[in-house]
């Protein structure tokens, strides 16, 4: 499966903002192992069900500790026997778009 997750936690420090409370969520992600690619907007993580949302729920923890309330927004492509998918559905996608396609 791959999920792509956004925290926010509802204060920030005393300049108002949140990159270290995001910060601390990016390196849950990265020392979990799993495939995962972060943007502006998303972290996206790859694989096992009880895997991604350990991690998940690590990283609301951390940021949690700094703050007294956590916005999740949280989308999953649950696809079954799949992996790779992270890199395999932008593959497809510019393959299509090579080809011309609708």
């Amino acid at each position: 499966m791959i999920v792509a997750f956004s925290i926010s936690p509802s204060s920030g420090d005393a300049d108002g903002g949140v990159a270290e409370a995001v910060a601390a969520a990016v390196r849950v992600v990265r020392e979990s192992g799993l495939p995962h690619e972060t943007n502006s907007m998303f972290t996206n993580i790859e694989g096992e069900w009880d895997e991604v949302m350990a991690v998940v729920k690590r990283a609301v923890d951390v940021v949690a500790e700094v703050s007294p309330r956590v916005g999740l927004v949280l989308k999953a492509d649950i696809r079954a026997g799949r992996s790779g998918e992270m890199t395999a559905k932008l593959d497809r996608l510019e393959s299509a778009l090579e080809r011309g396609g609708a």
